[in-house]
């Protein structure tokens, strides 16, 4: 693997190259983006892919790029423009691309805006929750996961989290009406670290979950776009904002393996389906349904 630094006028993206350039096979190279993941959550499922020249990178602001445009928020069309600036710099063509969360967003914002940059897009679990059809009471939801950060940091926004994305069904007012989520019975701190710039919990990547792709740009595209979900997200958040994505683009949903992090594999405590989540990757970008 090898380590490159992009200096751009806003950031600094560094990005890990494995395998050669151009690539042995002739194939596009493997690009796998997330938001707010850098490059290292996709470690495991790189590993998957020893016969592939695979890219990751760390989002301007995260991980090992730095800022240098003064901002601290988040939007896709920014990503975007840095994805296109790894790509160009790669040299080697349009890419495949795996992108998860909001590297999925990211992702369907760089397949409008640079159509020619990517052959095939696999976006795993977009969580645009304006696009359900509750979703006045999803933003409601995760002001909510804001209102716990800003009180009692961390390990209460993330409680506050996970009890929102782990929530089935719509939001109802039941789910409004239940106590604040425990830190402590999600095994998570519950003294304030005085910290309120986390880019999941702050307001810092509203921008992405708010975000509306551009459905005539991505149709008129060459790309051939694949959104996917997880086996176990059917009926919780980003399984549901999956759906409705696909059904904007007028397509279905694939089904993947596991859960929202299925090519995780232990390091982050909850482990998905590594294995099989790349063979499923693999038939996808290969052609399969």
């Amino acid at each position: 693997m090898k380590t490159h630094t992009l200096e751009t006028p806003g950031a600094d993206l560094v990005h890990d190259v494995r395998g050669p350039l151009p690539t042995a096979d002739g194939r596009p190279p493997l690009l796998m983006i997330g938001q707010p993941m850098d490059a290292g959550g996709f470690a495991a499922l790189a590993a998957r892919f020893p016969d592939r020249t695979v890219v990751t990178y760390d989002p301007r602001g995260l991980g090992r790029s730095t800022r240098k445009d003064g901002r601290t928020d988040h939007t896709p069309e920014t990503q975007a423009d840095d994805v296109h600036a790894v790509i160009g710099a790669l040299g080697a063509g349009p890419v495949e691309l795996f992108a998860s969360s909001g590297g999925a967003v990211t992702a369907l914002a760089v397949v409008a805006k640079y159509p020619a940059d990517v052959t095939v897009l696999v976006a795993h679990e977009p969580p645009l929750i304006t696009l359900t059809p509750d979703g006045r009471a999803a933003v409601r939801a995760r002001a909510a996961v804001l209102e716990a950060y800003g009180k009692r940091g961390w390990g209460a926004g993330m409680a506050a989290f996970v009890a929102m994305t782990s929530w089935e069904g719509e939001f109802t007012e039941e789910y409004f009406a239940r106590p604040e989520a425990d830190p402590a019975a999600f095994g998570m701190p519950t003294e304030d670290d005085g910290s309120r710039d986390d880019p999941l919990l702050s307001d810092r990547s509203w921008a992405i979950s708010g975000y509306r792709p551009d459905a005539d740009a991505i149709a008129a595209a060459p790309t051939r776009v694949v959104i996917a979900v997880g086996e176990e997200s059917t009926n919780v958040q980003t399984g549901r904002t999956s759906v409705a994505t696909a059904e904007l683009l007028g397509q279905r949903v694939t089904v993947f393996p596991s859960h929202h992090g299925g090519f995780l594999d232990g390091e982050f405590g909850y482990p998905g389906k590594p294995d099989e989540f790349g063979r499923r990757l693999r038939e996808v970008l290969d052609g399969a349904s």
